[in-house]
């Protein structure tokens, strides 16, 4: 009913054909014979016209009841699938908390996976602060060896013009 957004004609209808526009190239002695059909085909142009709003409009009146029920039950649908999730997390909690040992059990359970995922960070960070040391330290000992050649050049510069 709603995977189809442009209906096609029903059985009966026919479809619906607008001819092209073409110019007029009738010359002055052609016109009054040309006067009768070209009159009738302005008129099969308008009738067509007319018959196209028609079919357009009938199509929006048959599809308006769909589009109100669609738009009553996408709500109605999405409350009720709220309301399964709610019912379902509020029953595992009741069944995790029902008595104090499983409710102990299942608070030690999470503490130590916390107490893992704080590990693992701290892991993490303190890799990553060794990285960075070792990287600062051998990026200053690459300085201090080039100020030192630099200094030892420019004292031989000096050395020599003196």
């Amino acid at each position: 009913m709603f995977d189809d957004p442009v209906p096609t004609p029903a059985s009966g209808e026919k479809e619906i054909h607008i001819p092209m526009a073409t110019a007029n190239t009738t010359s002055a002695s052609t016109s009054k014979a040309a006067a009768k059909p070209a009159a009738k085909r302005t008129a099969a142009r308008a009738k067509s016209t007319a018959s196209s709003a028609r079919t357009t409009q009938t199509r929006a009146a048959r599809n308006a009841p769909g589009y109100a029920e669609r738009a009553v039950l996408i709500p109605v649908g999405a409350a009720l699938i709220a309301r399964e999730k709610v019912v379902e997390s509020v029953n595992d909690t009741l069944s995790t908390y029902s008595n104090p040992a499983k409710a102990q059990s299942k608070l030690n359970s999470q503490l130590n996976r916390f107490e893992r995922r704080g590990i693992t960070a701290r892991n993490r960070l303190e890799r990553e602060v060794r990285k960075t040391r070792t990287r600062v330290e051998r990026e200053l000992r690459q300085r201090r060896r080039d100020g030192a050649e630099f200094v030892e050049g420019l004292q031989e510069r000096v050395s020599s013009l003196v």
